[in-house]
């Protein structure tokens, strides 16, 4: 009774105003990214670029566009947590050398449409590998109409230590693009976070160790120290911003988690007193298994990376996996997120299936990407889920996921803000 009172209070509303459009979308099943099942005989009501009304069997108002999706699944929007837009499956040389910030920067818009295609209405860009600035100007395009993508968070340039996390390797003498925001000590760190957000930051990354694609040996080694790291957490959080920890050695995560970051990236050695600790401290973690496979893939062929890279990109594969099933039976927070540009965009869906392998009951791991990768994000009051409110962002696969997770990779249906970006 409540329900239709409130139907008939926004109608009254709307009524008042005789610009108003409203868009009924009837859904086969639905899942409304907070309870953990679905329904079936749901109606949604859309006004512009928010759901006004969700519901069973309201009345739609007279003129109302009506799409039907009575045979498919309807879901929110989906939300990747870690993506890099001027990465596109390549390696980082043949990228960041080989390719002009212009070229890439041309692709970035091309990679953005398959993102949005793929059903991933909003990301989460943590760093652009050498491409400037360029992930601040790609939102602002999207945002400004210019270019079609999705919703878009950037990092700009990820800090790092001197001597830290570096994708090169080559000589000195090699005038580099524009990479991670070096950075040292107290003051140095301070700095460097607020020269990140005064160039358009949402967000601050710290690589807090090194890194598989690294021209490094050890990818595990702690960089930030934790006075360093609590500085960068502080004078972020001041901003209230929140910091992402690229981190795949353990000592790294600890120090990371203990400095108050908000997330941790890849996590592929963690031990479990390190889960122990982000349990308690409310940290999220970020899995990106979907890379992890890709470049265990890539190493198996010869000659693909570097030897110095080959070892760890074979390893980390099969070990990012394991990790995760573990940190999900420890009852790890757990936000979507793919490292999609480590592996070709538009292919991110393939994580669903690698979490669902690992564990993961399959309407939990589209909840990642959908209430928690928004909780995470600072955006539940916006995204993740189909209220009244919220932005009208959602999609839609035919048939049911929970039967075969894979239909995650072909998406039906997109509507962001309210606008049709595909359909059957």
């Amino acid at each position: 009774m409540m329900q239709r009172y409130l139907l008939a209070f926004s109608l009254l509303a709307i009524g008042m105003r005789s610009d108003a459009q409203i868009t009924a979308i009837r859904c086969g099943k639905f899942f409304d990214g907070k309870t953990l099942s679905l329904e079936s005989g749901v109606t949604i009501l859309i006004e512009g670029n928010r759901i006004l009304f969700v519901g069973k069997e309201p009345a739609i108002p007279p003129g109302s566009k009506v799409i039907d999706l009575s045979g498919a699944t309807v879901m929110p929007g989906l939300i990747d947590a870690h993506t890099h837009m001027f990465l596109h499956g390549m390696r980082y040389e043949d990228a960041i050398l080989k390719k002009s910030q212009q070229y890439r920067a041309i692709w970035a818009t091309v990679s953005a449409r398959k993102q949005l295609l793929a059903g991933f209405t909003t990301i989460r860009d943590v760093e652009t590998e050498g491409a400037g600035y360029g992930d601040v100007a790609l939102r602002d395009a999207i945002n400004d109409g210019i270019v079609m993508g999705p919703r878009m968070q950037c990092a700009t340039r990820a800090l790092s230590i001197t001597g830290g996390y570096t994708p090169y390797g080559f000589s000195p003498d090699v005038e580099i693009p524009k990479g991670a925001q070096l950075a040292d000590g107290i003051d140095g760190v301070r700095k460097a976070v607020r020269e990140q957000i005064t160039n358009g930051a949402d967000l601050i990354k710290i690589t807090a160790t090194g890194g598989v694609l690294s021209f490094a040996k050890n990818g595990q080694n702690p960089q930030f120290s934790l006075d360093e790291a609590k500085a960068i957490v502080d004078t972020a959080h001041d901003y209230g911003m929140k910091v992402a920890a690229h981190a795949h050695g353990d000592e790294g995560m600890q120090r990371a988690i203990l400095a108050g970051v908000d997330s941790i990236e890849h996590g592929t050695y963690m031990s479990d007193e390190t889960m122990r600790l982000m349990k308690e401290k409310g940290t999220w973690y970020v899995p990106t298994i979907s890379a992890g496979v890709f470049v265990g893939e890539m190493a198996a062929k010869p000659g693909y990376y570097p030897e110095i890279v080959r070892p760890k990109a074979l390893a980390v594969g099969p070990l990012i996996q394991a990790t995760f099933g573990r940190a999900y039976k420890a009852g790890v927070k757990i936000a979507f997120g793919t490292d999609a540009g480590v592996f070709p965009h538009g292919r991110n869906a393939r994580e669903f299936e690698l979490m669902v392998g690992a564990g993961m009951p399959p309407l939990e791991a589209i909840q990642s990407a959908t209430r928690n990768a928004a909780e995470l994000l600072g955006e539940s009051a916006n995204l993740g889920g189909l209220s009244s409110g919220k932005y009208a962002d959602l999609v839609a696969v035919e048939g049911d996921p929970l039967e075969d997770i894979t239909r995650m990779q072909s998406m039906a249906f997109v509507m962001k803000g309210g606008v049709v970006y595909k359909s059957p």
